[in-house]
């Protein structure tokens, strides 16, 4: 059994911190973690809607649009693109493999159209708290 509220408002809670050390890491030019948080920021906020719906721990993974699957949120083609294609940021940014490949991706406007995508996918899926 798990405090629903609190596992909740934790996940609420660091979201939001990491949405705003999102922007932090884009003014400072740190494009490839900048995405990175915002990938983190989103994986949070979908955990708080699936404790808050199933009053359970949520599920081990990474993977936000299989995530958001279990939550069973209504989403919407494009949302569900942009969920597969932010999934993609967390293993870009901590593998070195795809970290050299994905830090000339990352330019600033590229970086700042995934943001937005973020931001924009945040505030969605935090209204259904």
């Amino acid at each position: 059994m798990i405090d629903k509220d609190n596992v909740v408002k934790h996940w609420k809670e660091t979201s939001q911190e990491d949405l705003k050390t999102m922007l932090t890491l884009f003014n400072s030019k740190s494009y490839n973690w900048s995405l990175f948080l915002g990938h983190i920021s989103i994986e949070k906020i979908l955990k708080a809607v699936y404790v808050s719906k199933y009053g359970e721990h949520a599920p081990f993974t990474h993977n936000l649009l299989r995530i958001a699957e279990q939550c069973k949120l209504d989403l919407s083609d494009e949302y569900s693109d942009w969920l597969d294609i932010i999934t993609t940021f967390n293993l870009n940014a901590r593998y070195d493999d795809y970290l050299r490949e994905f830090y000339r991706q990352c330019t600033p406007e590229f970086t700042k159209l995934w943001i937005d995508k973020i931001t924009t996918l945040h505030t969605w899926i935090n209204q259904k708290l």
